[in-house]
């Protein structure tokens, strides 16, 4: 069964890629909505100052309510034990998940973050609320967000931004230490998760 989904959720993934990577649809956000940007240290802006993390751009760029919900240091487990509290607490409309790098400095097992962040987007689902993912990559000369994250997204039907982090780190003019990115950073993350949003209909 789980070979069977894992073989569904890469085709789903191959599919959109094949039709010219078409974005799957979200409810368009109402001028009121919250969204829940929901993190570690790269959601709460670590390396820049507040005003210049990505969801604080992001509102701006989107003309919405973006809450910075990043804690520094935190793993995926940490974060499936704080998200109820959050959903509770703000009543998002959609959530943004942008976990699972600092697991990965901590070399957790990778079906590990994929299975923490499988019920993270389990717990947002069950509540009716539309979320969005954007991948991380593993630490390393040459890497890209590991495939689990494009897994699923697939499996999930929601809309994936797999390569802006990895772009960002990468750039050295972009960065304030070796894993955080500068103000120039998060702003390039924050355009590049503004447009993922335009393209599936949320604004």
């Amino acid at each position: 069964m789980k070979l069977l989904r894992w073989m569904l959720a890469l085709c789903a993934v191959a599919f959109i890629s094949a039709c010219g990577g078409s974005t799957p649809k979200v409810a368009k956000l109402a001028p009121g909505d919250i969204v829940l940007a929901f993190g570690d240290s790269l959601t709460y802006g670590t390396g820049a100052k507040p005003e210049a993390s990505y969801p604080e751009v992001l509102a701006q760029l989107i003309g919405r309510n973006v809450l910075r919900a990043g804690v520094p240091g935190e793993q995926t487990a940490g974060g499936l034990a704080r998200l109820p509290g959050l959903l509770d607490e703000h009543r998002p409309r959609l959530v943004i998940v942008c976990l699972g790098g600092n697991d990965m400095l901590r070399k957790q097992p990778q079906p590990v973050i994929e299975s923490n962040l499988r019920e993270i987007l389990k717990t947002i689902r069950a509540r009716g609320i539309d979320m969005v993912l954007v991948g991380v990559p593993e630490p390393g000369l040459i890497t890209s967000a590991p495939q689990f994250y494009a897994k699923l997204a697939g499996e999930f039907g929601i809309p994936y931004e797999g390569k802006i982090v990895t772009s960002v780190l990468y750039s050295p003019e972009l960065k304030s230490d070796p894993i955080h990115p500068n103000a120039d950073g998060y702003r390039r993350i924050a355009e590049a998760i503004a447009k993922l949003l335009r393209d599936a209909g949320a604004v």
